[in-house]
C-alpha cells in the first residue's frame, strides 16, 4: 500500500503523536466534564478519574494491545436466513490475494480471533453482507473491518472505494496503522486520511482508494469541496460507534454522509464496544438487513464467583480486612477497586510499607508507565494490582482470583452501578474458574448499595467476618 508521501515515515510521525498525547494526558482538576450521549454532566469528585470516551476507547486498545486474550464466546444473530454464515479456523480459507495473505502473516496473526472467525465469511461473502458487530477493544475486530475492506478494493479504479469513519484524529490513525502493515505487500492500494491538518483545494480530486477520517472533515471533502463522489463507495465502515455517539454532532454528520451513498452496491460494517438501545438504534439507520455479531454477555460468569460483604467502621478497618483475607487466602493474584486515585495511592504506599508487592493503575499515569505495570502483573512479578475504574473493563488475567470492591461502585447520582460491579468482579472467575469478590461496606449508604446490586443479579452476597481467620479460610476452600 503507498500514498503520494511516505507512508512509513507517516505513520511513524503520527503514530508519535498518539503516544505523546495520550502520554501527557492529566486530570484537570478544575474542568468542566465533557457532556455525554445523555446531555448530563457527570458530577466527579476532586480525584476521581475523568476520561473523553474517544480517550477511553484509545487507552483501550493501547492497554489491551498484547495483554489481553478475551475468550468470551460470540453469539450471532441471522436477519437473514440464506447469509452465508460459517466460521474460519485459518486464514488460508479465505480465498484473499495473496499479498493481503502475506500482510496478515506479516503482521503476527497465526490464526483468526474469535470475532475474526465469525465477521469475516460474511464480510468476504458474495454478494456483499452488510454486518454489525459487537466486540470491545483488544478482540480483533479493527484487523477484521481493515481485511474486508482492502479485500473489496478494485486496484485498477483510481477513486475512492471504501470510506472509513473514526470519531476522532487519533482512533483513524490507528486505524490507518493497521491498514499499512496489513497493506504493505499491495502498492497499487492507496490510502487517503480525511482528518485534521489535511486540507485540499476545491477542485481537485482525491484519487486514492480507501479513506478514512472522521465525519467532520470527510463530510467536508465530499457534500463542501466535492472532492471524491459518495455515491461510488462499495464499503462504509462504522468504527467506534458508542464513541460516535458520545460526541456532539458526529451521529449527525455520519447519518449525514450515510444518507448520500448508493445503498445498493454499498456494504456497511458497523462496529461497537457496546450494544445499548442507543447504538442499536443509531445502528439500524445505518445499516439494513445486517448479521449481527455480539459478546455474550458476562453475568454467566457470576455463577463463578463467591460474592461476599464485610463490615467495616473506617479505612483502617478496610485496609485491615484487605490484609486478613489476602494473608489468609493464599491468593493467586488480586485486584483492589477504589473510587478515587486518592484512596488507591494511599493504599497503595499502605500495602507496599507492610512488605506488600503492589502495583497501582491511576488514570494519571502516562500509557508507557501503564502499560509497564499491567506487563509485570501478568507476569506475576506483582500479586496485588490496585486501580480505579479505568481498568473495569480492561483486562483478562488468569491467574486473578479475588476481586475486592475496597469501594463499591456508584454512578453519578450516588446510587448503585451494577454494569461496573459486573465488570469488576468478573476480573475473576475467568476462563471457567472459580474466583471470589469481596465488598467492603462502611456504612448505611453503601451496605444499602450492596443489597441493591444483590437485586440487581439476584445472587446472594453473603456476610463475611473478616477478623474470624477459620471463616476466611472457608472461602478459598
Amino acid at each position: 500500500m503507498s500514498e503520494n508521501v511516505d507512508w512509513s515515515k507517516y505513520v511513524s510521525e503520527q503514530e508519535k503523536l498518539v503516544t505523546n498525547k495520550l502520554a501527557t494526558v492529566n486530570i484537570d482538576q478544575n474542568a468542566q466534564p465533557s457532556t455525554g450521549a445523555s446531555g448530563h454532566k457527570p458530577k466527579l469528585g476532586n480525584d476521581e478519574e475523568q476520561f473523553s470516551p474517544a480517550e477511553v476507547s484509545l487507552l483501550q486498545k493501547i492497554i489491551r494491545n498484547g495483554l489481553v486474550e478475551n475468550k468470551n464466546d460470540l453469539e450471532v444473530q441471522r436477519r437473514d436466513p440464506t447469509s452465508p454464515l460459517y466460521s474460519v479456523k485459518n486464514f488460508e480459507a479465505l480465498n484473499l490475494r495473496q499479498e493481503l495473505l502475506k500482510g496478515v502473516y506479516g503482521m503476527g496473526f497465526n490464526a483468526p480471533s474469535k470475532i475474526q472467525e465469525a465477521a469475516l465469511p460474511t464480510l468476504l461473502a458474495e454478494p456483499p453482507q452488510n454486518l454489525i458487530a459487537q466486540s470491545q477493544s483488544g478482540t480483533g475486530k479493527t484487523a477484521a473491518f481493515v481485511l474486508a475492506m482492502l479485500s473489496r478494493v478494485n486496484p485498477n479504479d483510481k477513486y475512492p472505494q471504501v470510506l472509513c469513519l473514526s470519531p476522532t484524529y487519533e482512533l483513524a490513525i490507528q486505524t490507518g496503522e493497521v491498514a499499512a502493515k496489513m497493506g504493505k505487500f499491495c502498492p497499487d492500494i492507496e490510502l487517503r486520511y480525511a482528518v485534521r491538518g489535511e486540507e485540499l483545494a476545491r477542485g481537485s480530486r482525491v484519487e486514492e482508494q480507501v479513506i478514512i477520517g472522521t465525519p467532520g472533515k470527510v463530510l467536508d471533502w465530499a457534500t463542501k469541496l466535492k472532492v471524491f463522489d459518495l455515491r461510488k463507495i462499495r464499503v462504509f465502515v462504522l468504527d467506534e460507534a458508542d464513541v460516535m455517539i458520545a460526541t456532539q454532532g458526529h451521529q449527525d454528520q455520519c447519518i449525514r454522509i450515510h444518507k448520500n451513498i448508493n445503498k445498493d452496491i454499498c456494504q456497511m460494517m458497523f462496529f461497537s464496544a457496546t450494544y445499548d438501545q442507543e447504538v442499536m438504534e443509531f445502528a439500524e439507520v445505518i445499516v439494513t438487513n445486517p448479521v449481527i455479531i455480539r459478546l455474550k454477555r458476562e453475568e454467566e460468569s457470576l455463577d463463578n464467583i463467591k460474592q461476599y460483604y464485610v463490615k467495616c467502621a473506617n479505612e483502617q478497618q478496610k485496609y485491615n480486612a484487605v490484609i486478613n483475607i489476602y494473608g489468609t487466602v493464599g491468593a493467586g493474584q488480586v485486584i483492589i477497586f477504589c473510587h478515587t486515585r486518592r484512596t488507591a495511592t494511599w493504599l497503595s504506599e499502605k500495602m507496599s510499607k507492610e512488605g506488600h508487592a503492589v502495583a497501582l493503575l491511576t488514570g494519571d499515569q502516562t500509557v508507557e508507565q501503564r502499560i509497564s505495570v499491567l506487563d509485570r502483573y501478568r507476569n506475576g512479578q506483582e500479586k496485588v494490582l490496585i486501580t480505579t475504574n479505568v481498568l473495569s473493563r480492561g483486562i483478562d488475567v488468569e491467574q486473578v482470583t479475588i476481586v475486592v470492591n475496597f469501594d463499591l461502585p456508584v454512578d453519578v447520582r450516588g446510587q448503585a452501578d451494577c454494569e461496573t460491579y459486573l465488570h469488576r468482579i468478573g476480573r475473576t472467575g475467568r476462563f471457567g474458574k472459580h474466583g471470589i469478590a469481596i465488598n467492603l461496606v462502611d456504612g448505611p449508604n453503601t451496605e444499602a448499595i450492596c443489597r441493591a446490586i444483590e437485586t440487581h443479579f439476584n445472587k446472594k452476597i453473603q456476610f463475611l467476618n473478616a477478623e474470624d481467620a477459620d471463616e476466611i479460610d472457608k472461602i478459598g476452600a
